[in-house]
């Protein structure tokens, strides 16, 4: 038993780490959830009005809980606590004490206001503590302190200005990109500071924000502003410095075509019927594709448009040209190759997407569905070395919820 966490996971290289889960939305909650995946005892704490994203739907599950709290919110336990009221301040000292890693998202000042700052007095109270803290902007310059939301996030690190058509206004990546990007530093920070705790013996702060996020993901607009200093463009489907890359239509619907180098250009003419073009001029290179991508385009899209999607991806492949059909959520989720590599999981009534990192050795923990708000609260608690009679009290006060 490990008290609050409970039972460790039979599997996961991080079998043993106890998580204590204090965020909500999607940051702080898929970081927790991909440690736990790896065999961490997570323990989420939601309060009064849980975490908004429950209701975010449609669409939702049989229980009321909507599918996008679903997906980031397996395998943990939870614990149904008011962090408003004194003894749910209580409370989370104690558990923060038990705890490896804390992860929290909460306004830039909470935890400081609750006599629980990790710079003022968790760092020493808790010297091995691993503190990750996830923010918009971070805590201090001009944006510190600010709240963040991805799409603003988007716009506001340049992510959204290179994404759409050239004739039309920019356009949101169609997945919270930057929230998901925040929990894979996040995750890959807590990691990192594990690591060299081993060392040191010592914890510290994992200081993630929105911001450093979206700024980390805009290669190669980024690395290209800084050689030339020219403002980056939309292009589309397209990509700014490779051509042939982009979306064309076949009979059987939208196909992606990758002819990165001057021979895959030269097996993509030669499967389309057209061999001359790799020696026009015009297209005889990248960078000579690229100047005259309108003219193209322009043939590159009546050729495709007479083919079977699936024929022409096996003719592409077969020629080492990367090629491949634009598939739906769904298609790709039933993929044949997805199934194979764990990507899509049905166990003990839950489905979702699958742990995206496999390991020679060790396995990753099987999922569980997420559990309802305090489903844990009282065994969480017993855990702690609370008795009935002061787990009744902290329910009678209105402490739990």
């Amino acid at each position: 038993m490990r008290g609050a966490w409970g039972e460790e996971p039979e599997e996961g290289i991080l079998r043993g780490l106890r998580v204590l889960d204090l965020s909500r939305v999607l940051a702080g909650p898929y970081c927790a959830q991909m440690l736990a995946d790896h065999g961490a005892s997570v323990v989420k704490v939601e309060g009064p009005g849980g975490d908004e994203t429950r209701t975010w739907g449609p669409p939702f599950h049989e229980d009321g809980t909507s599918a996008y709290f679903h997906g980031l919110n397996r395998s943990k336990r939870n614990l149904g606590l008011d962090l408003a009221t004194e003894g749910g301040r209580a409370v989370l000292a104690r558990l923060i004490g038990e705890a490896d890693v804390v992860v929290e998202n909460f306004k830039a000042g909470t935890m400081a206001r609750w006599g629980l700052g990790y710079e003022e007095v968790l760092a020493e109270r808790h010297p091995r503590l691993v503190y990750c803290r996830i923010s918009g902007f971070g805590t201090d310059g001009p944006m510190g302190g600010l709240p963040g939301y991805d799409a603003v996030l988007q716009a506001y690190g340049g992510l959204m200005s290179v994404n759409g058509y050239p004739d039309r206004e920019p356009l949101r990546v169609g997945v919270p990109i930057v929230d998901l990007m925040t929990a894979q530093l996040a995750f890959s920070g807590i990691l990192l500071a594990l690591h060299e705790r081993t060392a040191s013996g010592r914890g510290q702060l994992v200081d993630a924000t929105l911001l450093d996020a979206v700024m980390s993901v805009l290669h190669p607009h980024a690395a290209a502003w800084v050689a030339d200093g020219r403002t980056p463009r939309r292009t589309g489907g397209a990509h700014p410095m490779l051509a042939p890359y982009q979306v064309f239509s076949t009979r059987s619907g939208d196909f992606f075509v990758s002819a990165a180098n001057d021979r895959q250009f030269r097996s993509l003419a030669g499967v389309l019927g057209r061999p001359d073009l790799a020696d026009d001029p015009r297209f005889r290179d990248n960078p000579a594709r690229v100047a005259h991508i309108d003219a193209l385009v322009t043939i590159l899209t009546e050729l495709i448009d007479a083919w079977d999607g699936a024929e022409l991806t096996r003719r592409l492949i077969a020629a080492g040209v990367p090629a491949g059909p634009v598939n739906d959520v769904g298609t790709a989720l039933n993929d044949p190759q997805v199934r194979h590599r764990g990507l899509f999981v049905e166990a003990d009534g839950y489905r979702g997407v699958g742990v995206p990192l496999a390991f020679g050795r060790s396995g990753t923990r099987p999922p569980s569905a997420p559990r309802p708000r305090g489903a844990d609260t009282r065994a969480v608690l017993a855990g702690l070395g609370y008795t009935d009679e002061e787990i009744a009290a902290l329910a009678a006060e209105g402490t739990l919820r």
